[in-house]
């Protein structure tokens, strides 16, 4: 079994900041990848979503901006970028390793039943982190003092539950599985959802078939550019979200809708012209609001994801609200378990922040611990 002062799990954006501050303050520790090579999502977004038109992409710590021809697919030119990050810091990813579950050492767990050293402050219980490898065969657990997860959303994508989902003879697919919109050339395709993703698929799919939009609420498109302040009031109010233990999306998710010259087009061809959300799906389509039936091909379900927390289920991290209350980027339950990438982290610029202070607070903890009492 391994020991190391803190296993990163996630080599993204925020797992990526973190391994960069954690090797320039001195602490060992391992990081832990599921993909199977560098880029995190990334690797997994549509061809169709260039440089050009994602949403903005900060810079790693210690490197440039993104350097990549605006017609370049973001699947591929970030994780070239990432990649070069790795190599240029010499970060030590192991992967593929998928974790399933980190939990107190049990070991520990029974030392600290004996009686304690009244002379000594006691530390806190290590941490067990079980993973496995490419062909699902268990790897030795890493016992460690801290774990900063950065695990983001891409591998957890939601679909609400609606009767008659499994009867439908077309096809279903989320925002995971898109892959270009020539899938789908002469077909009537459902697109769910209220986001930019949504948007984007309506445009694209509009080009070769007939698009159908559904979204739970009226969206509201507002003018003007997203400024600076706008998203510091955003951020904000994420922050107090996470502080409150409230459950929260990404800072993207809350970011709302913004007029372009693409979507005014859009708007005077008529495909934002959005539908009330249906009541149940049949072999061959949807039964609408006011009880009309549409026939389609395909739904693609772009409504969005859930935070991948599933490894951390033993240690009793959220609260009554159904969130995870946050002290900076640590759990306020158990700060030895910090969130990077999660609430006010969730974007590129705030991962990089994110990975940052969360060493700072290690170090503070690790100093902290090994003081007499």
């Amino acid at each position: 079994m391994r020991t190391t002062d803190v296993v990163v799990i996630g080599a993204g954006q925020a797992g990526l900041s973190a391994a960069y501050h954690l090797r320039r303050r001195g602490l060992e520790f391992v990081i832990l990848d599921a993909e199977g090579g560098p880029g995190g999502a990334w690797r997994h977004r549509w061809d169709s979503l260039t440089m050009a038109t994602v949403n903005g992409i900060r810079e790693l710590p210690g490197m440039p901006e993104v350097d990549a021809d605006a017609a370049a697919p973001a699947n591929r030119a970030v994780p070239a970028y990432f990649a070069d990050f790795e190599e240029r810091f010499e970060i030590p990813v192991e992967r593929p390793v998928r974790v399933t579950l980190v939990e107190d050492d049990p070991a520990a767990v029974g030392a600290a039943e004996l009686p304690a050293d009244p002379a000594v402050d006691p530390s806190p219980t290590p941490l067990l982190v079980h993973s496995v490898g490419p062909d699902g065969a268990r790897r030795a657990p890493i016992r460690t003092r801290a774990v900063l997860s950065a695990t983001g959303t891409w591998t957890r994508p939601f679909v609400p539950a609606l009767p008659g989902a499994a009867s439908f003879r077309g096809r279903q697919l989320h925002t995971v599985e898109y892959v270009r919109a020539e899938d789908f050339a002469g077909q009537r395709v459902a697109v769910v959802g209220g986001g930019i993703s949504a948007l984007g698929f309506l445009q694209e799919i509009a080009a070769v078939g007939e698009t159908f939009w559904y979204t739970r609420r009226e969206p509201v498109f507002e003018e003007g550019e997203f400024t600076e302040e706008a998203g510091r009031q955003v951020i904000a109010g994420v922050i107090d979200q996470v502080r409150q233990g409230l459950p929260v999306g990404s800072v993207v998710s809350n970011t709302g809708l913004r007029w372009t010259p693409a979507l005014r087009e859009a708007e005077r061809r008529g495909i934002l012209r959005r539908r009330p959300m249906f009541e149940r799906i049949t072999e061959a389509g949807v039964v609408e609001a006011d009880g009309t039936v549409t026939e389609l091909d395909a739904i693609l379900w772009a409504t969005g994801f859930r935070h991948e927390l599933r490894h951390l289920r033993t240690l009793g991290l959220r609260g009554e609200l159904g969130g995870i209350a946050l002290d900076g980027t640590a759990a306020e339950e158990d700060p030895r378990i910090h969130l990077l990438g999660y609430g006010p982290s969730a974007s590129t610029i705030g991962a990089n922040r994110a990975g940052r202070a969360a060493v700072t607070a290690l170090l503070r903890t690790f100093e902290r611990e090994s003081v007499p009492a």
